[in-house]
C-alpha cells in the first residue's frame, strides 16, 4: 500500500462564534491510500484543543509511511492500526485519516459500503443537529430559516447570555434543542440551576456542562440533573469511558478524538455494555470525514453531523441528508468522490 497526504484549510461560510472567540477557519489534511489501482480516501481535522496541525499531521503521516507501505493486505486492519496507534502518542487526527482511508479501500476492495462492512442497518439512521452559532439575534433567526429542513437544533451556551439565546430561539421555533456548553459553565451549581431552567424547553440533552477533568461535579450534577447529560471532551478514547460511566448518561464519539473508525465502533459497543448513550459527533469536516462517521450513527441515539454544511469549501461529494435525516448511500467504502 501507498500513502500520500496533501494540507487543505476549510473555511467557514461565515464567521462563526464559538465559546471562547470567532474561529474562521480550520487545517484539515486529506489522505490517499492506494492498492491494487484502488484509492481509499481518509481526512485529518485539527481543532485547536486536540494539539495538532498541519506540521505535526504532515511530520506523523510522514514518519508512519515505510510503516505502511510494508503491509500489503489493507485487511490487517487490526494489526495496522494498532501499530499505528503505538508509533506515537496521540496524533489522534492523523491517525483517524489513516483509519478512514483503511477502511475506505477495503469496502472499494470488497464492492461493499462500510455501513454493511459493520452490520449495520442503513435505514436505521438519527436525524442530524444542526448548529446555531453563538450569534446575534437577527442571524440565529437567520440560521434557523437556512436549516429549515432539520428536525434538530444544536446551541452553543457558555455562561454570558444563555437565557436570553434560549429564549430568542424559543421566540422563533419549538424544534427539540441539544445544548452543548463547551465547559463553559463555572461552577456545579449554575449548571444545575441553568439545566432545571432548560427543563421545561424542549431540551433533548445537555452536552460537557463543566470543564472536562472535574468528574466529581460532573458526577454531583449527573445525580440531580433533569435532562440528561453527555460528555464531550471528558471522553477522548476507549479507556477513558469506564472512568465518565457515573457522570454522564451518555458519550460523544468523534473519529478525530478516537482515532477513527475501527474504535468509534468498539467505543458504541462498550458503550452499551454500560447502559450509556451515543451520540456521533464530528469536526469542522469535509464529507470525506463526515461519511466515514455516519457510516456508524445507525448505532447511535443522536448525531451532529452536520460539519460539512457549515464550510466553504467541500473537496468530497458524500452522504446527505433527507429532512434532516442520514442517508446512506450504496457506494463502495466511505461513500465519497472527490470534485
Amino acid at each position: 500500500m501507498k500513502l500520500s497526504f496533501t494540507p487543505h484549510t476549510l473555511y467557514f461560510k461565515r464567521p462563526f462564534k464559538i465559546a471562547h472567540g470567532v474561529r474562521t477557519s480550520t487545517p484539515i489534511v486529506i489522505v490517499e491510500l492506494e492498492h491494487e489501482g484502488l484509492i481509499g480516501y481518509g481526512e485529518a481535522s485539527m481543532p485547536p484543543y486536540l494539539g495538532e496541525s498541519h506540521e505535526s499531521v504532515l511530520a506523523f503521516l510522514k514518519n508512519v509511511s515505510s510503516l505502511i507501505e510494508k503491509y500489503k493486505d489493507p485487511f490487517e486492519i487490526d494489526t495496522i492500526l494498532k501499530e499505528i496507534d503505538s508509533f506515537a502518542p496521540d496524533n489522534s487526527a492523523a491517525k483517524a485519516s489513516i483509519d478512514i482511508a483503511l477502511h475506505d479501500l477495503i469496502g472499494k476492495l470488497q464492492n461493499k459500503p462500510c455501513w454493511q462492512l459493520f452490520d449495520a442497518d442503513k435505514n436505521n439512521t438519527p436525524f442530524t443537529t444542526y448548529t446555531l452559532g453563538m450569534d446575534e439575534p437577527e442571524v440565529v433567526k437567520q440560521k434557523i430559516e437556512d436549516g429549515n429542513e432539520f428536525k434538530i437544533l444544536k446551541v452553543k451556551l457558555n455562561g454570558d447570555n444563555d437565557k436570553a439565546i434560549i429564549s430568542n430561539i424559543r421566540s422563533i421555533t419549538n424544534k427539540p434543542v441539544a445544548i452543548d456548553v463547551n465547559q463553559g459553565w463555572k461552577t456545579k451549581e449554575e449548571a444545575l440551576m441553568m439545566i432545571e431552567w432548560l427543563a421545561d424547553k424542549n431540551v433533548l440533552f445537555v452536552e460537557q456542562a463543566l470543564a472536562k477533568n472535574n468528574l466529581d461535579d460532573a458526577r454531583w450534577l449527573f445525580e440531580r440533573s433533569p435532562l440528561p447529560l453527555y460528555a464531550d471532551e471528558s471522553i477522548q478514547r476507549y479507556n477513558g469511558i469506564d472512568k465518565v460511566k457515573d457522570c454522564f448518561h451518555g458519550i460523544n464519539i468523534k473519529l478525530m478524538k478516537c482515532t477513527g473508525m475501527h474504535e468509534a465502533h468498539k467505543m458504541i459497543k462498550r458503550a452499551r455494555e454500560l447502559n450509556l448513550k451515543v451520540l456521533i459527533g464530528c469536526m469542522s469536516e469535509t464529507s470525506c470525514a463526515i461519511s466515514a462517521a455516519a457510516q456508524l450513527s445507525p448505532f447511535s441515539d443522536f448525531s451532529d453531523l452536520d460539519g460539512a454544511l457549515l464550510i466553504k469549501n467541500n473537496l468530497f461529494d458524500g452522504i446527505t441528508f433527507t429532512e434532516g435525516k442520514i442517508t446512506l448511500n450504496d457506494m463502495p467504502g466511505i461513500g465519497v468522490t472527490m470534485k
